[in-house]
């Protein structure tokens, strides 16, 4: 939970580099609770049957949009990427495999252009 809490910190911030536990932990816990928010919605009656979540889900989303582009730029940059790499998720399928391979690679040993190395700091 510390690194959901981490990335929340950082909520608009696209400078620097984020180490894997922070993103993945970050999507884990966002997943986690967007399914507890979907199930809650369902209960009380705020989701419509065509599956759309006009409740608490919804505001959750809202609120992680901006943390959630942060933390995965932030990735991109741990990798040496420039951030604007997380655009290719709008393409269909190779998009979000080309995104999911770059997430789960090691990031850069030592300082790059983004900043210094995340794992040497903590």
């Amino acid at each position: 939970m510390e690194w959901f809490m981490q990335a929340l910190r950082k909520y608009a911030v696209f400078s620097g580099r984020a180490r894997r536990k922070e993103y993945w932990f970050f999507m884990l816990f966002s997943v986690l609770i967007s399914i507890a928010l979907m199930v809650l919605d369902t209960s009380i009656g705020l989701a419509t049957d065509g599956g759309i979540y006009l409740g608490f889900y919804l505001l959750f989303s809202l609120a992680i949009l901006l943390p959630s582009l942060a933390v995965a730029v932030r990735r991109l940059h741990d990798g040496d990427r420039t951030g604007w790499w997380v655009l290719i998720g709008f393409v269909p399928l190779i998009g979000a495999l080309v995104l999911l391979v770059f997430m789960v690679q090691d990031g850069t040993r030592g300082d790059n252009q983004y900043g210094p190395d995340p794992k040497a700091a903590g």
